[in-house]
């Protein structure tokens, strides 16, 4: 029974070299996709994982953080500690940032960013910087490749907007929305290890005479996706970085909506964002001051 067992799993398991082996496979019929297995295996508990698997972690080509002139393209196998470890623009630190909270290092060194995305968690980490970073998610099949804005993947909780056949094979972030500085800042009931209650990633850039010439800001956690707070971005564009924090007020959030849960209430969820976002601008007053005195 047991030889029978083992030779049914090693049929309908496939661990290809090549994008194009990949998306076949997939053609030929569902198959669960697996690259850093941090979010698959945790949830099978103690079942074994049966049925057609496709094991991603073999293709090479999606392991790279690569720049083309246009996009800054990373790969669907590319893990977080590979984020960490390359050379990137400051406007990727708050991704970076984030990278630094998803689990310990061990899952770092495993879990990959867009198995993150992929996952679908409204408290996913990844989500916010890459939002302000207006991230493109590359689907390929056997058709070719689509594109799709960040925004309009992830459709709700555990929800994606990827069809029968397809799989996500990169992520594309252009160059034009890699201006300035960004960071990112998570509360949870401790530091690291958590599900976080309210998590925000701020871009911004100032010009020389010291007023908001970019700005995005993301928030997480607080409502089925996480969102571009676009009536925050509107009330701190064109103004003054030095009074930034004055502007941030609870009725420019109407946008987020958290529910209540073991973590927390809805109205502390709401309250804590406010919070975030102050500390994130206070945090970039201190970073553009001193980028000003050197």
């Amino acid at each position: 029974m047991q030889k029978g067992l083992n030779e049914k799993l090693e049929a309908d398991y496939v661990r290809p070299e090549n994008l194009e082996t990949a998306v076949s496979a997939l053609a030929a019929g569902p198959r669960v996709i697996l690259a850093g297995g941090t979010d698959v295996f945790p949830g099978l508990q103690d079942r074994p994982l049966l049925g057609p698997v496709l094991d991603i972690s073999g293709i090479a080509a999606l392991r790279t953080i690569d720049f083309d002139g246009s996009y800054f393209r990373i790969g669907a196998a590319t893990s977080w500690r590979a984020v960490i470890n390359a050379d990137l623009p400051p406007a990727f630190d708050g991704l970076k940032e984030a990278a630094g909270e998803v689990g310990s290092i061990q899952i770092q060194n495993r879990a990959t960013v867009v198995g993150n995305l992929c996952n679908a968690s409204p408290a996913a980490d990844g989500v916010p910087p890459l939002l302000t970073l207006d991230a493109e998610v590359e689907i390929a099949s056997t058709s070719g490749f689509r594109y799709l804005p960040l925004a309009k993947f992830i459709l709700g909780n555990r929800k994606t907007a990827l069809e029968t056949g397809e799989m996500v094979s990169a992520l594309r972030i252009p160059s034009t929305s890699t201006t300035g500085q960004s960071s990112f800042l998570k509360l949870g009931a401790r530091s690291y290890l958590v599900i976080s209650i309210s998590m925000a990633a701020l871009r911004l850039d100032v010009d020389k005479a010291g007023m908001i010439s970019t700005v995005a800001l993301s928030i997480g956690a607080c409502s089925e996706v996480a969102i571009r707070m676009e009536r925050v971005e509107s009330a701190l564009y064109g103004k003054p970085l030095a009074n930034a924090c004055e502007r941030i007020t609870q009725d420019l959030f109407t946008e987020l909506a958290p529910i209540d849960d073991v973590r927390a209430p809805a109205q502390y969820r709401r309250e804590a964002s406010v919070e975030v976002v102050r500390r994130l601008l206070a945090g970039q007053q201190r970073y553009f001051a001193s980028e000003a005195k050197a």
